[in-house]
């Protein structure tokens, strides 16, 4: 996942989490936290992946 990629998924999920927090719905709010999370999560794998192939080579 390339910067340009990760950075405007965490945008999305900002914007999302204070969507939530304007309309006071706390459950749009918490999906946007999660989906954040999430996010991360999926980054931090696929860093640790690539650094795992080039460590075989």
């Amino acid at each position: 996942m390339n910067r340009l990629t990760f950075w405007s998924l965490l945008a999305l999920c900002v914007a999302v989490e204070v969507l939530g927090l304007v309309i006071g719905r706390r459950d749009i709010h918490y999906a946007g936290i999660i989906a954040g999370l999430g996010v991360i999560a999926v980054a931090r794998l696929l860093y640790l992946a690539r650094n795992s192939e080039e460590g075989d080579r």
